[in-house]
């Protein structure tokens, strides 16, 4: 990266879009849970796909490699230059560029955060159903690359099941303009589909038709207790037989969840008269208005509580309450910063197999670090859940994270042997890429390093990263 070449590329977004002083490209090249601190030379923030397509076609015709990034909220690291690449920031490409109520899709370009996508569509009375809890910050861009997941998958499915089309700038530059929305088209390969989750390896999102839906007109929030993952399960076998599509979330939290919360965030109340090992968020949903959810909900507990599965609940009484039974499940990442060191897991196995999941995941890693304190939690019905780990009190921070490693490894081996996945919602960026050969046949890294070629010869995008 000669001065002349930065200034080739600073020269193709115009002035103040170029970022090179170190207090200009920090929030760039820091993730967010300071695993990572990149570097790099050069910060792009293009406005319009046409310098998109310019700054790919002097990377491509240079060999400049290249970081697409949206909202740097990701988890793995795969938004991070890693080797002093140019960072380039979707966040200006950030319209709506149609909403369409009828045929109930809205087209949006990378940079818009979540939530204005959210509202966007709320405005014309219909749902975006993807929620994170970094929805305030994550961009649609990075979500998309990633198949970010969230808290309705269980309903409506990963980012990958929201899409319709796509554009995308190429890594030589050229612009593919799939920005379809139609829900039959059967002409050939799905090429959307090899954008989606891969995180900017194999060319760069601009913009997505997205799938919206009919507003729930009826919902109804309960928060139970439990005694243990199994009786969880049995709660959500219930709840599914009795309200099929109309169960919409149903999330596990754990009770040193519960006390964190309470703890670092002002304003949270203990949900049940008396404390429980495990609690049950369950939600359900309806687009019919005279949908009694409620009573729905009351059979559900009636039925769990019969059995001996949960111990106590509650519904919520009004929006109100149930908001604040989400601020706790919600809020579990962020506090946990206020209890140390923390070492993360997004992981995946069958439903059924969640339990064991847990329990020979928290001994394995009790035994790798005696007085660690496992705080499992996460989408139930889906079967991802965030095995994250606190450090004990008083340790050593630095000493504790420096386990990362082992205790990963050992709870990604429980995963592979119960069929499972070593990553569920947040990818493989660079945290997880040594994995790859571990967790993943010959003959598929032959496949999936074969397109890498085919679609970005030059090794410029996102290098390191995934493959």
């Amino acid at each position: 990266m000669t001065p002349e070449l930065i200034d080739r590329f600073a020269s193709l977004v115009g002035p103040g879009q170029a970022l090179s002083a170190p207090g200009d490209i920090e929030p760039f090249i820091v993730e967010h849970r300071d695993l990572y601190r990149g570097v790099t030379p050069l910060v792009l923030r293009p406005g319009t796909v046409a310098e998109v397509s310019a700054i790919l076609r002097l990377a491509h015709e240079t060999g400049t490699a290249i970081v697409p990034q949206g909202g740097n909220t990701g988890l793995v690291g795969g938004q991070i230059p890693h080797a002093g690449e140019i960072v380039l920031s979707l966040s200006r490409l950030n319209a709506i560029r149609a909403v369409d109520p009828e045929g109930d899709t809205i087209t949006v370009e990378a940079g818009c955060i979540l939530d204005q996508v959210h509202r966007a569509a709320e405005a014309v009375d219909r749902l975006f159903p993807l929620s994170l809890g970094a929805e305030g910050s994550c961009q649609i861009g990075g979500n998309l690359s990633t198949n970010a997941g969230g808290t309705a998958v269980l309903a409506y499915g990963n980012a990958r099941d929201l899409v319709l089309g796509l554009e995308v700038v190429l890594a030589d530059g050229r612009v593919w303009n799939g920005l379809r929305a139609l829900r039959k088209d059967n002409t050939g390969y799905s090429l959307k589909d090899l954008f989606i989750g891969a995180e900017g390896t194999l060319g760069v999102i601009t913009a997505a038709v997205l799938k919206l839906f009919p507003r729930p007109r009826a919902q109804a929030t309960a928060l139970a207790g439990v005694a243990d993952p199994a009786a969880a399960l049995g709660l959500f076998r219930i709840a599914r037989a009795k309200a099929g599509g109309q169960l919409t979330a149903c999330e596990l939290i754990p009770r040193i969840g519960i006390d964190f919360v309470l703890r670092h965030s002002a304003g949270s109340r203990d949900p049940l008269a008396e404390p429980h090992p495990w609690y049950v968020l369950i939600e359900l949903s309806s687009p019919l208005e005279d949908a009694d959810l409620d009573a729905l909900m009351q059979a559900i507990l009636e039925h769990a509580l019969e059995a001996g599965i949960v111990a106590d609940a509650a519904v919520a009484a009004s929006i109100d309450q149930a908001r604040d039974f989400w601020g706790l499940r919600l809020k579990m990442s962020e506090v946990q910063r206020a209890e140390g060191g923390s070492i993360k897991n997004d992981v995946s196995v069958p439903v059924a197999r969640v339990p064991d999941l847990i329990a020979r995941g928290i001994a394995a890693a009790e035994a790798i670090v005696p007085g660690i304190r496992p705080v499992p939690f996460g989408h139930l019905g889906d079967g991802n859940i965030h095995f994250n780990f606190s450090q004990p009190p008083g340790a050593d921070r630095a000493g504790f994270l420096a386990q990362w490693g082992p205790v990963t490894d050992a709870i990604d081996a429980i995963v592979l042997d119960l069929g499972g996945s070593i990553s569920a919602e947040h990818g493989i960026g660079h945290l997880k890429r040594h994995l790859m050969e571990r967790i993943k046949p010959p003959v598929e890294l032959e496949l999936m390093r074969t397109l890498k070629a085919a679609l970005d010869p030059k090794g410029i995008l996102n290098p390191g990263k995934v493959v």
